[in-house]
C-alpha cells in the first residue's frame, strides 16, 4: 500500500490552504465545485469516528452481546473489524481516486454504472435517516440514568412513558443538529470535532478507571458463555452470531470520511488516512472498553448486564459521581454522532440531488450562497428522522426491527460499491490514482474477502430470529422476516420508481455542471 506525497498540490501547502488539484475529482465527475473547503485532516478523521461513534454504539448495544452471547461475545469485536477493515481499505482507493460528496453512492455510480448507482445511494439514504432517528434514542437510555429530571414524559412506569419520552429526547436532539448543519460545515466541524476531542479523552479515561478495578483475568472472560445456546441447533456458534449483531451494529460509517471530501484540503491524501484512522481507532479504543468492563463489573453473572448494559457496569463499578461524569461524555458521544449522520446524509441527498436523481434535484442540490452548504437537504432529513421517531411510540417493536434493518441496508449498499469494484478488477479496469493510496497486488484478495465479509454479514444480520425481529408480544411472520420484506420493498419499490420515471431525467444539472469537456 502507497500513501499520497505529501507534495501534492501547492508546494508546501499546509491542512490550511487549498491545493490547485484539490478539485481535480469534482471535475473529472462533471461536477462544478461548489461547497467551500474549510476542513483539514483532523476534521475528516473525526467526522468518521463519530459516526462509529465509540461511546454511543458500546454504551447503546453492550447489553444485547451480553444478553445473548455472554462475555465471550467481546470476539465478535475484532471479528466484525476484521472484515470491515478489507471493506474500508477497497473504500481508501477508491476515497483517493474520487473524495467527493456522497461517496458511496458515485462510488456505486462509476464502479457498476448508474442504475447500481442509483440504488446504492437510495439504500444508504434510506438507511441513513433510519440510523439519525436510532442514534437519537440513545439519549433516552443514558439521560434519565443521570438524572430523573430527564425523564419528562410521565415517571417512566407508564406502558408508553419511555417510548414517549424518547421521542421528545430525540427530537431536540435532531432539531439542533439541523440547525448546525444548515449553519454550515465549519461550525458543524467545530462542535463535531470538540465533541470527538472530549469522547477520545473520555473513552481512554474509561479504559483506565476500569483497568483499575479489574476483579478478574481476561482468560475467564473470553470463555465465558454461560451455556448460552445450549437450546440452539448450531449450540453457542448461532447464539454467537446473534451477539456478533451488537458489533456488527457499530463498525460501520467510516466513509463519512470521504463524503467531506469536496469540503477538505487534500482529499485524495486524507481522505483514506481518515477512513483508516477512524476504524482502527474505534476497533482498538472500543475493543479494550468492553474487555476492562468486562474484567472490572463486580459480578459477571448479573441480570442487569442483560438490561442495564454498560451504563450499569459503569454506575456500579464506579460508582455513582464518577460514573455520572462519563456517562455526560456518552450524551456528548451521542449528540456527535447524531450530526455526523446528519451530515453524511445531507451530502449523500445533495449528491444525487445534482444529478437530478432525486424529486425536486434542482431544490435540494441548491447550496445556500452565504453558508456554502446544501440547506433543504438538512431540513428534509431532519424532518423524516423525527416523523420515524413519532413510529416509537405506540409501536417500539416495529421500530426495532425498522432500526436493525437499516443497518442491513448499510451492508447491502457497500456491497454495491465493492462487488462492481471487484468486477472492474478482474476486467482489468480498475486503475488506483497514480502516486496515491494503493493496495497493489493485494487489491484483489482483499476486494474478494470483502464480498465475501459483506454478504455473509448481510445474511446473518437478516436472518428471522424472533429474538431480534419478534422480541416480545405476539409472534408475526411479517416482523420475523422484516428484514427481506422491509428491504424488499423499499429496494423494489424505489428502483421501479426510478426506472419508470426518475432515470429518463438523470443527468447533472446545468447549474452545478463543470465548465469543462
Amino acid at each position: 500500500m502507497t500513501a499520497e506525497p505529501t507534495g501534492q498540490g501547492r508546494p508546501g501547502a499546509g491542512d490550511g490552504a487549498a491545493a490547485p488539484h484539490d478539485d481535480d475529482s469534482v471535475t473529472e465527475l462533471g461536477y462544478r465545485p461548489e461547497l467551500k473547503r474549510t476542513l483539514g485532516n483532523f476534521h475528516t478523521f473525526a467526522a468518521g469516528i463519530s459516526y462509529i461513534s465509540i461511546l454511543t454504539g458500546t454504551f447503546q448495544l453492550f447489553y444485547f452481546g451480553i444478553a445473548f452471547g455472554g462475555p465471550a461475545y467481546w470476539w465478535s469485536w475484532p471479528m466484525v473489524f476484521v472484515g470491515q477493515l478489507m471493506v474500508a481499505l477497497c473504500f481508501c482507493e477508491l476515497a483517493a481516486r474520487y473524495p467527493v460528496a456522497g461517496s458511496v453512492y458515485n462510488w456505486a455510480k462509476k464502479m457498476g454504472g448508474p442504475h447500481v448507482g442509483w440504488l446504492g445511494g437510495w439504500m444508504m439514504m434510506t438507511a441513513t435517516m433510519v440510523t439519525l432517528s436510532a442514534v437519537a434514542l440513545a439519549y433516552q437510555i443514558t439521560l434519565p440514568q443521570i438524572d430523573p429530571w430527564f425523564q419528562i414524559v410521565g415517571d417512566g412506569s407508564g406502558e408508553n412513558d419511555a417510548a414517549a419520552n424518547a421521542v421528545l429526547l430525540g427530537t431536540v436532539l435532531i432539531l439542533f443538529s439541523t440547525l448546525v448543519n444548515a449553519f454550515g460545515v465549519q461550525l458543524m466541524a467545530r462542535i463535531n470535532s470538540a465533541g470527538v476531542f472530549i469522547e477520545l479523552i473520555a473513552a481512554v479515561a474509561l479504559i483506565i478507571f476500569f483497568a483499575a478495578h479489574i476483579t478478574r483475568g481476561p482468560a475467564t472472560v473470553l470463555t465465558e458463555t454461560y451455556g448460552l445456546g445450549s437450546g440452539d441447533s448450531l449450540g453457542y456458534f448461532g447464539a454467537f452470531l446473534t451477539a456478533s449483531l451488537a458489533s456488527a451494529y457499530v463498525m460501520y460509517g467510516f466513509d463519512t470520511a470521504s463524503s467531506l471530501g469536496e469540503e477538505s484540503h487534500h482529499p485524495s491524501r486524507n481522505a483514506p488516512r481518515a477512513i483508516l484512522r477512524a476504524l482502527v481507532a474505534s476497533f482498538v479504543i472500543g475493543g479494550l472498553i468492553l474487555l476492562f468492563a468486562l474484567m472490572a463489573v463486580p459480578d459477571l453473572a448479573a441480570k442487569e448486564l442483560g438490561t442495564g448494559g454498560l451504563q450499569y457496569v459503569v454506575l456500579e463499578t464506579l460508582g455513582p459521581t464518577i460514573g455520572e461524569i462519563f456517562l455526560w461524555c456518552v450524551v456528548v458521544a451521542i449528540t456527535v454522532c447524531v450530526l455526523a449522520v446528519q451530515a453524511a446524509g445531507i451530502r449523500l441527498m445533495f449528491a444525487m440531488a445534482r444529478d437530478n436523481n432525486l424529486p425536486a434535484g434542482s431544490v435540494l442540490a441548491k447550496v445556500s450562497p452565504r453558508f456554502r452548504t446544501p440547506v433543504i437537504p438538512a431540513v428534509v432529513i431532519g424532518v423524516v428522522g423525527v416523523v420515524i421517531l413519532v413510529i416509537n411510540i405506540n409501536q417500539p417493536q416495529i421500530f426495532s426491527v425498522i432500526t436493525s434493518i437499516a443497518i442491513i441496508m448499510i451492508y447491502v449498499a457497500y456491497l454495491l460499491v465493492t462487488v462492481p469494484m471487484l468486477i472492474q478488477r478482474l476486467r482489468g479496469n480498475w486503475h488506483p490514482r497514480e502516486g496515491a493510496f494503493s493496495l497493489g497486488r493485494l487489491g484483489l484478495p482483499i476486494n474478494v474477502l470483502a464480498v465475501l465479509w459483506g454478504a455473509a454479514m448481510s445474511l446473518n444480520l437478516a436472518w428471522p430470529r424472533a429474538d431480534v425481529y419478534n422480541a416480545t408480544g405476539p409472534q408475526h411472520w411479517y416482523l420475523r422476516w422484516g428484514a427481506f420484506l422491509f428491504i424488499g420493498i423499499v429496494a423494489l419499490g424505489g428502483f421501479a420508481y426510478y426506472w419508470f420515471v426518475q432515470r429518463h431525467r438523470t443527468g447533472v444539472l446545468a447549474e452545478h455542471r463543470a465548465d469543462v469537456p
